[in-house]
């Protein structure tokens, strides 16, 4: 039960975070986008200057590695798929890419869709 609580509580504060910056981060402030990656980086408990640059399978990797990785894959996959828009936006295709491709990559191992909002979003 208290894992479970910590897993919301991690969630909600994340969904939140996430939430406050990514509209401006989709407008193409890139603030707010390095804000979002370090939101997402902060979930799995990675440095964000290592989570995001990991190839789609070690991103997936770790997310195993670290227990945590069913609890938020949703999150995780979504968010990725909107920094990959981000990214888009402005004009910054190699990034997208690479965020497109691990969004799909934790999608596809965990059983998500990347292009659905979870709740909270």
């Amino acid at each position: 039960m208290l894992q479970k609580d910590y897993i919301l509580e991690i969630v909600g504060d994340f969904v939140d975070g996430v939430a406050k910056h990514l509209d401006a981060a989709l407008a193409g402030d890139a603030e707010a986008t390095g804000a979002v990656e370090q939101d997402v980086a902060g979930l799995l408990d990675l440095d964000p200057e290592v989570a995001l640059t990991l190839s789609p399978d070690s991103l997936v990797t770790m997310m195993v590695l670290s227990g945590m990785g069913d609890s938020v894959a949703v999150y995780v996959a979504f968010s990725l798929t909107r920094l990959a828009d981000a990214y888009e936006a402005q004009g910054d295709v190699d990034t997208a890419a690479l965020r497109r491709a691990q969004a799909a990559a934790v999608g596809q191992s965990f059983g998500c869709d990347p292009m659905v909002a979870p709740e909270g979003f």
